[in-house]
């Protein structure tokens, strides 16, 4: 008689919570939480524990691949971490800079855009938020099919809000005025602030395409919902 194969054991609770990548992820949040204690006092020991956390964000992910250990929880936690760690940043830099509208209008578009892409996919079944085949915009599927094209551009933004952190001197700065000293320099800083200014900016794009597309989502099934008898 043949040997009949057993089936493999179902994960407990426990060890989801014990998966490398996630165990990873309480690592981040711990960085995230002593830089951002440190920030006023050590600027560059901040951007340093700071940029570690965010490069763990893609060493969590490699992590899941790897060992098959995805998980919706991990995925959460992931996207939470990424997201309440960039909006403390953002805080802090409409605290030092002038205008601080315009620090505080991109961290209202990148949680609004990123949850309600989170929800829209619920909605939808979809396994993943980066599950956006069905979407027709060119530029939203670039960037969710292609890793590269999708680091660059939260990478530039990361880039960018730890460079004019750095560059900062007091609490009153004037944006415009930092930025446009900054490129005239000619400096490699001034070409890294360059760089990443391209990709935040696309980035930025990318997230008002993203809570358009998601929010139209959500009154498609809306209407889909009471047109059901």
């Amino acid at each position: 008689m043949a040997n009949k194969s057993k089936p493999k054991p179902k994960p407990s609770q426990h060890s989801v919570y014990l998966y490398i990548p996630n165990i990873i992820g309480y690592i981040r949040i711990l960085l995230n939480c002593y830089a951002f204690a440190i920030c006023f006092s050590s600027k560059r020991l901040f951007s340093a524990l700071y940029f570690l956390s965010f490069v763990c964000d893609a060493v969590d992910g490699w992590c899941a691949r790897k060992f098959n250990q995805s998980s919706t929880f991990g995925a959460v936690l992931d996207m939470v971490t990424d997201r309440i760690s960039t909006a403390c940043l953002l805080v802090i830099l409409s605290q030092v800079y002038r205008p601080s509208l315009v620090f505080l209008s991109l961290l209202a578009l990148d949680i609004a855009s990123h949850w309600l892409q989170m929800y829209s996919s619920f909605l939808a079944g979809k396994a993943s938020h980066k599950d956006v085949k069905d979407s027709s915009n060119w530029l939203f599927k670039l960037y969710y099919g292609n890793r590269m094209f999708m680091g660059y551009c939260c990478v530039a933004c990361e880039v960018l809000y730890i460079a004019l952190f750095l560059i900062s001197n007091n609490h009153t700065e004037d944006l415009m005025d930092v930025v446009v000293t900054t490129l005239k320099e000619g400096s490699p800083l001034s070409i890294l602030v360059g760089i990443s200014l391209f990709g935040c900016s696309v980035k930025q794009v990318i997230n008002i395409i993203q809570m358009k597309t998601a929010a139209d989502a959500c009154v498609l099934y809306d209407t889909e919902k009471k047109q059901k008898p």
